[in-house]
């Protein structure tokens, strides 16, 4: 028997019963009648995917289920609010970065952990300077140029004084 194969991970698909159950419309028919026959975790842990079969059609169908994604949105200096971009903040740090000896895949476990910690706060609205901070301290870790690089823009240095004080700073903490 030939099987048509459909992915879908719409939420109309679902339809709810009494009593708040949800059950997934067959995309072929209709119907809500159908069975689970495989079920298998992504590598990555994040989603699941499912095969089902309708039993009105027998027609399979692949659905998958994710964690909703609920965007944290960040404060700008000016009161805006933007949606956190994690390419946004890799720009900054790579430019920062620049002709230094810091390999993508430092840069790329770091924006993995800053993300991490960002939805670990619970919070939804997060101000910018929570984030500029924390990637100034990750890149006085890493590299003391970085550091100074990413912190002239940050700070907005207006002149050679600025980059004069903050290196003293630097300096006295060595």
């Amino acid at each position: 028997m030939y099987h048509e194969e459909i992915s879908t991970s719409d939420v109309d698909d679902e339809s709810e019963l009494e009593g708040g159950e949800k059950f997934m419309k067959c995309p072929f028919c209709g119907e809500i009648d159908n069975k689970v026959i495989d079920s298998r975790l992504s590598k990555d842990g994040n989603v699941i995917r499912r095969r089902r079969e309708c039993i009105v059609c027998s027609r399979r169908f692949t659905t998958y289920e994710n964690i909703e994604d609920i965007p944290v949105m960040i404060i700008k200096k000016d009161g805006r609010r933007e949606v956190f971009s994690r390419e946004k903040v890799r720009l900054g740090i790579q430019k920062a970065c620049q002709k230094r000896d810091i390999s993508i895949n430092v840069i790329e476990e770091f924006l993995d952990e800053l993300e991490r910690d960002l939805r670990e706060t619970g919070e939804k609205e997060i101000p910018s300077p929570k984030i500029g901070e924390k990637v100034m301290s990750k890149l006085h870790d890493l590299d003391d140029v970085a550091y100074v690089r990413f912190a002239s823009v940050y700070r907005e240095f207006k002149d050679v004084n600025d980059f004069v004080s903050e290196l003293k700073s630097l300096l006295s903490k060595h």
